[in-house]
C-alpha cells in the first residue's frame, strides 16, 4: 500500500537534474563524468531496489541534494578560481574492512592539528550557502544535525554500530558520492546492476572529483583560520580502488587496519541491513550478506596485489591493538610516519578517549547465521587475507 505522505517521484535523469536546478539555479554541474554512473544508479534504484514509497522519496531527495551540492560547488569555483590552486599534500589514509577500528583511529588522530580532517557536515554539504563569510554560524551544521536525528529515528540501531556526529571527523566516501562513483548507494539499497557497473568501469573520475572537493574544503578551512600540513582521510571504500587512490594522491601513506573477517563481515552486513531497512520493506539478509562478502573478498585480493607494488607506503595496524592501547598504537604509527607525538596532542587525544568510550554506547548484536554465513565459508572466502594479516 502506498504511503499517502510520500509523493510519487520519477527516478529519471531529467527529473533529478531538473529538481536540483530548482534548488540551485544554474547549468554547470562540473565535468560530466558523473552522468553515466548516475544513469546506471537511477535505473538500478527504479528496477532492482524494491524501495518503499518513503525509500524511493529518500533516494530521490538524496540524489537531488548531491546534484544541488555540485551546482553550489561550481558557483564557488567560478567566483574563487584560486580554489583549484590549493596544493593537496600526500595524505594519510586509513583503510580497512568496516568494523576494524578505522573510526576510532581516524577521530583520535584528527585531534592532531597538523591534520585536516573532513567533518561529517562538510562531506554531506561541501559547499556553504552563497555569500557565506566563514565568520558567522554555518547553516550546514544545522542541516547535518537534523539529518543525523532523522537517520537515528528511522534506524535506532545505527547508534550502536557507527557513531554519527555532525561535527565529527568522518569518511570522505560522502564526498566521493557526489561523483556517483561510490558504494554509498549500495549501503542503502539492493543495487546489483549498479554494483556490477562500478566494478567493471574505471573509478578514476570519482577520485579526481574527490581531490577537487578536498581542495575546496581546504580553502574553506584556511578561511576559518585553520592551518594544517596534510589531510587525514578514512574510508573502507578505498580497499576497492587502492591503485586509483595512490595514483590520484601520489605519495599517500596508507594505514591498513586488520581484524578477522569472521567478525567484521557479519558486523558490516548488520550495519548495511539497518540502512537498507530504512528504505525497503523486503530486505533479504542472505542476499545482502553474499553481496558484501563477495565484494570485499575480491577487493582484499586486489589490495594484496597493490600492496606488493607499494610496500613502503603501507602501515599495518591490528584492531586489538587499537582497541586495547589506542595511544600506544598512535605512537607507533607516528614513528613510522616520522611524526612526533607532542604533549598537547597527546593530551587532546586522551581527552577525546575519555569523552568517547565504546562502553557508553549500546552493544551491537548480530550473528553469522543472520546473513547466511558459516564459519567454514568465511574462512574459505578470506583464506589468503586471514593467513597474511590476522593473528
Amino acid at each position: 500500500m502506498r504511503d499517502p505522505d510520500a509523493p510519487d517521484v520519477s527516478l529519471t535523469l531529467d527529473a533529478v537534474l531538473g529538481a536540483a536546478r530548482e534548488i540551485v539555479p544554474g547549468q554547470d554541474f562540473g565535468d560530466d563524468d558523473f552522468l553515466r554512473p548516475l544513469q546506471v544508479l537511477l535505473h538500478s534504484l527504479d528496477s532492482e531496489a524494491a524501495l518503499s514509497p518513503i525509500g524511493r522519496l529518500g533516494q530521490f531527495t538524496r540524489i537531488v541534494d548531491l546534484l544541488a551540492n555540485r551546482l553550489q560547488v561550481e558557483h564557488w569555483l567560478q567566483r574563487y578560481p584560486e580554489i583549484l590552486e590549493e596544493a593537496i599534500a600526500a595524505p594519510v589514509v586509513i583503510v580497512g574492512l568496516m568494523r576494524t577500528g578505522t573510526t576510532l583511529l581516524h577521530r583520535l588522530m584528527a585531534c592532531d592539528k597538523r591534520f585536516y580532517a573532513p567533518l561529517w557536515y562538510e562531506t554531506r554539504f561541501p559547499a556553504p550557502q552563497p555569500g557565506y563569510d566563514f565568520s558567522s554560524a554555518d547553516a550546514r551544521i544545522g542541516l547535518a544535525q537534523q539529518e543525523v536525528r532523522q537517520m537515528l529515528a528511522a534506524s535506532p540501531d545505527l547508534a550502536a554500530i557507527h557513531p554519527l556526529e555532525a561535527c565529527g571527523a568522518d569518511e570522505e566516501i560522502l564526498l566521493l558520492e557526489h561523483s556517483f562513483y561510490s558504494t554509498v548507494p549500495e549501503s542503502f539499497a539492493h543495487l546489483p546492476g549498479y554494483a556490477r557497473w562500478l566494478e567493471a568501469h574505471d573509478n578514476t573520475p570519482g577520485y579526481r572529483y574527490l581531490r577537487r572537493l578536498l581542495q575546496f574544503l581546504q580553502w574553506q578551512k584556511k578561511r576559518q583560520g585553520l592551518r594544517a600540513e596534510r589531510w587525514l582521510l578514512k574510508t573502507p571504500h578505498h580497499l576497492h580502488h587502492l591503485e586509483i587512490l595512490l595514483g590520484v594522491f601520489p605519495g599517500a601513506s596508507v594505514i591498513q587496519t586488520h581484524r578477522d573477517p569472521l567478525q567484521t563481515i557479519p558486523s558490516l552486513c548488520s550495519m548495511n541491513y539497518a540502512l537498507n531497512a530504512m528504505g525497503s520493506d523486503s530486505v533479504d539478509p542472505h542476499a545482502l550478506g553474499r553481496h558484501w562478502c563477495d565484494k570485499f573478498a575480491r577487493s582484499l585480493q586486489r589490495a594484496i596485489a597493490v600492496r606488493a607494488q607499494h610496500a613502503g607506503q603501507f602501515i599495518d595496524v591490528q584492531y586489538t591493538d587499537t582497541a586495547s592501547a589506542p595511544l600506544a598504537t598512535v605512537q607507533r604509527i607516528y614513528g613510522q610516519l616520522g611524526l612526533a607525538l607532542d604533549d598537547s596532542t597527546r593530551a587532546a587525544m586522551t581527552q577525546w578517549l575519555a569523552a568517547n568510550r565504546r562502553e557508553d554506547r549500546d552493544p551491537h548484536h548480530y550473528t553469522l547465521e543472520q546473513f547466511g554465513f558459516s564459519r567454514d565459508g568465511l574462512e574459505r572466502d578470506f583464506a589468503t587475507y586471514r593467513a597474511m594479516f590476522t593473528p
